[in-house]
């Protein structure tokens, strides 16, 4: 039975149809964010301080190659809060890097960190028992799943992190996406296995599926890639990348 004092908010940005998870505890109201976006830091923080929680985490699912992250932001509205990213990533700046296993407390909750990689090498997927969901960035899309031709990427690597480390949760889990192009918020892990025709082939077919997907070039990943190596801190990116991000005249005044 899912918690009766758990919080949950599934907020979206449109350019890049990323969603971003707000997750609270009723009880103690500690809270935490996965995968913010740059340009919905003021909404997110709105919402935050609306439903009067402390927001102490500030988690990405992987180093994002279409959108600037918002925790760099979101940590100057709420100085407590610490970044963390999978341990997978490398040489990322962030205050917390997890390996698979780990777990994330806030409040009398938690998630456990499952290692996803092969859409990139450092993907974590998030999952919380308690309210029996997992969110899983970019490494399982909802009949889908995420490229596999740049930062490290594996489709070998990614077929068997999705059967492993997601397909291995009960059916009912409810699975939210970090992407979505069609409409849809949540899935399941049942769902998944029975609709998701890239995942139903076995894994040489499934790497052969994704070596033919012919996509474009991510439009936002020569700026996103420098400032999410740094967490989408302003102050640790190079002048080129802050004029890109923030723009010529982003002043002394926006930084507070």
């Amino acid at each position: 039975m899912k918690h009766l004092t758990f919080i949950f908010r599934q907020l979206f940005e449109p350019v890049s149809c990323t969603y971003t998870y707000i997750l609270g505890c009723g009880v103690t109201k500690k809270a935490l964010i996965i995968d913010p976006v740059l340009e919905m830091v003021e909404r997110d923080a709105t919402l935050i301080s609306q439903l009067g929680l402390d927001l102490i985490y500030g988690l990405n699912t992987h180093v994002h190659a279409d959108h600037v992250t918002g925790t760099g932001e979101l940590r100057k509205k709420f100085p407590q809060m610490r970044s963390i990213i999978g341990n997978g990533a490398g040489d990322v700046q962030a205050d917390i890097a997890v390996g698979n296993g780990d777990i994330i407390h806030f409040g009398k909750d938690c998630l456990e960190v499952r290692t996803t990689p092969g859409h990139t090498e450092g993907c974590i997927t998030y999952v919380n028992h308690g309210s029996r969901m997992a969110f899983t960035g970019d490494a399982l899309l909802i009949r889908g799943c995420g490229r596999t031709d740049f930062q490290g990427g594996s489709s070998h690597t990614l077929y068997h992190s999705i059967h492993n480390q997601i397909f291995s949760l009960p059916d009912d889990y409810l699975l939210y996406p970090g992407h979505d192009y069609t409409g849809q918020t949540v899935t399941s892990v049942a769902e998944e296995k029975q609709y998701n025709t890239r995942l139903l082939q076995g894994e040489e077919e499934f790497v052969n599926i994704m070596k033919n997907l012919n996509l474009p070039y991510p439009h936002q990943i020569d700026k996103s890639l420098p400032a999410n190596r740094v967490c989408g801190i302003y102050e640790l990116m190079d002048e080129k990348t802050r004029e890109e991000v923030f723009g010529k005249n982003y002043s002394n005044n926006n930084k507070n």
